[in-house]
């Protein structure tokens, strides 16, 4: 496996992560990359799926009003209205 270079103060704080987690830093930084790439492609994925509803949305004449929306979508991530 090639080795992966860390800045020194990311180095110090993934040897901080694992001791705090009991665990050897090459198994800490495994967890914890695959836990960000996971949510990256969760994340990812959510969002073509919401396109996808609205494009049939729209194709099927199914469409709500802006301000519906938009104030659904400030209750959901607690965006100042």
């Amino acid at each position: 496996m090639e080795t992966i270079r860390l800045k020194p103060e990311r180095q110090t704080q993934l040897e901080d992560y694992a001791r705090c987690h009991g665990q050897d830093p090459d198994v800490a930084l495994d967890d914890v990359l695959t836990a960000a790439l996971e949510c990256e492609s969760l994340a990812y994925q959510e969002a073509v799926e919401g396109i996808r509803r609205g494009v049939e949305d729209v194709e099927s004449g199914r469409t709500r009003p802006t301000a519906e929306f938009l104030a659904e979508v400030r209750r959901k991530y607690g965006f100042p209205g």
